[in-house]
């Protein structure tokens, strides 16, 4: 009797899965499979649809991994968001760095509901930020443009004065790009100043109802001033933001931390690439690293460029110059 035994490698066994009932095959796999493709060109198998039925064949890990991203964007579309392809690939990124943070966990964590939108963070280190505001007195947010530093910080002091846990909110930076030529500018202090301070306003208006923001300007409770107007002054039951403080000095930095009053709060917010101050003039949010770092009840969030959410080009430009800079910086030290 011959052995027929093949010598050829026997097939990967398939891994299934059932999209629950609750769920809809589109809103989970996308219009026209859309997000589907996104997910078979991430890994290294095949996936096979009919009816709530998946089937994924490959090699077990990766068939494995992909039966978590679909079990994690359940859990997504069930919190009523509707995916994207960002959401499906950022869900991606996260399982395959292994991070301790399930996707559903970080991509459904709702900061402020205002005007019909939620706002949530986008990433893993967007919501170690968020948390580092919850966890600590005074944070520091340091990141590339279009991280969210701003914006997801702005939605925690809009929290914070809707739970009462504030009495006001306090939103500053330093009016450097201005220079001397400030004096020079046409029209009353407020309108010298008011470009350097829009971008916080446009954030106030994402918020909260237009209408209304007029008033709480006028009554004190939301105050957007320049970083000089914060001198002298102890700020008390506040959500406090200091934004581009990059553009600080030393002592303007230690002046702003040293306002913080009773029952407030502070997130300094800034990117160390982008410091505008005169040549040979230390950035405040450099020197505080140094200095602050060890410090109880104060946190450090750092973000890249893949926590960029703005525009997915915006990501690949920041990566493209810190790739540059440091070439540079190696040459030149050479």
């Amino acid at each position: 009797m011959t052995d027929d035994t093949s010598t050829d490698q026997a097939p990967a066994p398939a891994h299934s899965f059932t999209i629950p009932s609750s769920v809809s095959a589109v809103s989970l796999l996308g219009p026209s499979d859309e997000f589907l493709r996104i997910i078979e060109g991430a890994f290294d198998a095949r996936i096979h649809v009919r009816g709530n039925a998946v089937t994924v064949t490959g090699e077990p890990s990766e068939a494995a991994l992909i039966e978590r991203l679909l079990d994690e964007l359940v859990t997504i579309v069930r919190t009523g968001q509707h995916l994207t392809t960002e959401t499906v690939e950022r869900s991606i990124a996260m399982l395959r760095a292994e991070t301790e943070e399930k996707p559903a966990e970080v991509l459904s964590l709702d900061i402020l509901s205002s005007r019909g939108r939620t706002i949530r963070p986008k990433s893993l280190n967007q919501k170690r930020y968020v948390d580092a505001i919850d966890k600590h007195t005074v944070v520091f947010g340091i990141g590339p443009a279009g991280t969210g530093k701003t914006y997801l910080a702005m939605a925690k002091a809009v929290q914070a004065l809707q739970a009462k846990d504030v009495n006001r909110i306090i939103l500053t930076r330093p009016a450097v790009e201005a220079g001397e030529n400030l004096g020079f500018l046409p029209g009353t202090l407020s309108e010298k100043i008011d470009p350097y301070l829009r971008p916080l306003y446009d954030a106030l208006h994402d918020m909260i109802d237009p209408e209304s923001i007029p008033k709480l300007l006028t009554s004190g409770v939301i105050e957007v001033a320049p970083l000089a107007y914060m001198r002298g002054r102890s700020l008390n039951d506040s959500f406090i933001i200091l934004d581009e403080a990059q553009n600080t000095t030393p002592e303007q930095m230690k002046m702003f931390l040293t306002r913080l009053g009773f029952g407030s709060k502070m997130v300094v917010t800034g990117d160390i690439s982008q410091v505008d101050l005169p040549s040979g003039t230390r950035s405040g949010l450099r020197v505080v690293r140094e200095i602050l770092t060890d410090v109880k009840d104060i946190g450090f969030s750092m973000l890249t460029a893949q926590d960029v959410v703005r525009h997915r080009l915006v990501g690949r430009i920041v990566e493209a110059y810190d790739r540059y800079e440091a070439a540079g910086e190696r040459r030149r030290s050479q």
